[in-house]
C-alpha cells in the first residue's frame, strides 16, 4: 500500500481528480438468523477491513450537463460505480462529467466485498472533489440503496454489522495481523446460498447464534488490543458451500493445518482466509499454496484506513475529519 497521494489539485474551477483504494473485507463472524419482512435476511457479523484492495481513478469537470463515464480492466455487469456517482450528484444537487477508472484487483464474487468498497469510495470521493459537503448519515443512507455491505466501508477497520448489515458499531481495532486469502478460480452464487441455508434457520438455532455471537463481540470488545478469541469463529454459509464445492473446504483444512487461527470463509464464499502470528507462518503457507490464487493479507484497522484516505485526498481536503471535507466547500 502506497503512502504517496495520487490527488492532483488544479485551480477550483477545472478538472479535479484523484486516485484512491478501495478496500476489500472479510467476515470474521457471520450469523444468519431468519429472513425478514423485506425480503432480507436478519444478519449478525464482524467485519474487517484487509489490505488488498482496487485502485480507482475519480476526476470530475465542471458542466451544466451530467455525464458519468466507466471504464477498467473489467467488466462491470452491475456498474456499481456509475449508480453510486449519479446518486451522489443528485444528493449534491450538482452537475458535471465525472470519468471512473477501475484497476481490479481483489476477486470479483469471492465473498469479499470489492464492488460495494468501489461505490463506497467513490461516494467518500466525489463530493470532496465536487466541492460540496454530504454529512456522513446522509452517505451511509446512500450507501444502504446501493447495497448491504456498502455502508461498512464509509467506516472501515473492525465492525458490527447487524440486520441487513447496514446498521453498524464500531470494535476496537485489533492488531495489524497478517494472513493469507485464497480465491479460488469459481463464484458461489449469493442467492442460491441463502435458499440452502434457509431451511436450516430454526428458532431454536436463532437463539444458540445469538448468545454465541454475543459472547463473539464481547471478545473482540476486550483483551489485548481488542483481538477476538480465534476459535469463537463462525461462518453459517460454510456448511452450504461446502456441501456444494467441496473444494473450499479442502482449502480450509489445509490452511488450519498450516497454523492458521482462525481460518474461515468471507461472506457466502468463495474466498478462504487464514490468520497467523507471524511472517515466517504467512510465507510458509504462500509458499505451499502457490498453485493456488493467493494474497498474502494484512488487517487493516480503522486509524490506519482513514490515514490512507487522508493521504490519498490531502490535496483536496481540509482538516483531518471523517468523511474527508472538501476545500472548495463553501
Amino acid at each position: 500500500m502506497s503512502g504517496a497521494s495520487a490527488a492532483k489539485r488544479p485551480g477550483p474551477r477545472g478538472r479535479r481528480q484523484a486516485q484512491v483504494l478501495a478496500f476489500a473485507k472479510i467476515n470474521l463472524d457471520l450469523r444468519v438468523l431468519h429472513r425478514r419482512p423485506d425480503g432480507f435476511h436478519e444478519l449478525r457479523t464482524i467485519f474487517q477491513t484487509l489490505s488488498l484492495a482496487d485502485r480507482i481513478q475519480i476526476a470530475y469537470t465542471p458542466s451544466l450537463k451530467t455525464s458519468i463515464r466507466v471504464s477498467g480492466n473489467v467488466e462491470i455487469p452491475d456498474n456499481l460505480l456509475g449508480r453510486a456517482a449519479k446518486l451522489c450528484l443528485e444528493a449534491m444537487r450538482s452537475t458535471g462529467a465525472v470519468e471512473l477508472e477501475l484497476d481490479k484487483r481483489i476477486p470479483m464474487g469471492a465473498g469479499l466485498g470489492g464492488g460495494s468498497s468501489d461505490a463506497a469510495a467513490v461516494l467518500l470521493t466525489l463530493p470532496v472533489v465536487v466541492g460540496k459537503r454530504l454529512e456522513l448519515p446522509e452517505l451511509i443512507g446512500l450507501a444502504a440503496e446501493l447495497g448491504s455491505d456498502v455502508p461498512f466501508f464509509l467506516l472501515g477497520g473492525r465492525a458490527v454489522g447487524v440486520g441487513r448489515g447496514t446498521e453498524l458499531y464500531p470494535l476496537p481495532d485489533g492488531p495489524a495481523q497478517r494472513g493469507v486469502l485464497i480465491a479460488p478460480e469459481l463464484q458461489v452464487a449469493t442467492a442460491e446460498a441463502y435458499a440452502r441455508l434457509s431451511p436450516q434457520l430454526t428458532s431454536e438455532s436463532q437463539e444458540n447464534k445469538m448468545v454465541s455471537f454475543q459472547s463473539q463481540t464481547w471478545q473482540a470488545s476486550g483483551g489485548p488490543a481488542g483481538r477476538a478469541d480465534s476459535e469463537a469463529g463462525q461462518n453459517d454459509f460454510e456448511e452450504v458451500v461446502f456441501e456444494r464445492h467441496p473444494q473450499l473446504d479442502a482449502l480450509k483444512r489445509r490452511l488450519q493445518k498450516l497454523g492458521a487461527a482462525p481460518a474461515l470463509m468471507s461472506g457466502s464464499g468463495s474466498a478462504i482466509f487464514g490468520l497467523f502470528s507471524d511472517r515466517e507462518q504467512v510465507r510458509r503457507a504462500v509458499q505451499s499454496l502457490r498453485e493456488e490464487r493467493v494474497f498474502p493479507i494484512t488487517l487493516v484497522s480503522r486509524s490506519r484506513y482513514r490515514s490512507e484516505w487522508s493521504k490519498r485526498l490531502q490535496s483536496h481536503t481540509r482538516g483531518n475529519l471523517w468523511p474527508p471535507q472538501s476545500r472548495y466547500a463553501r
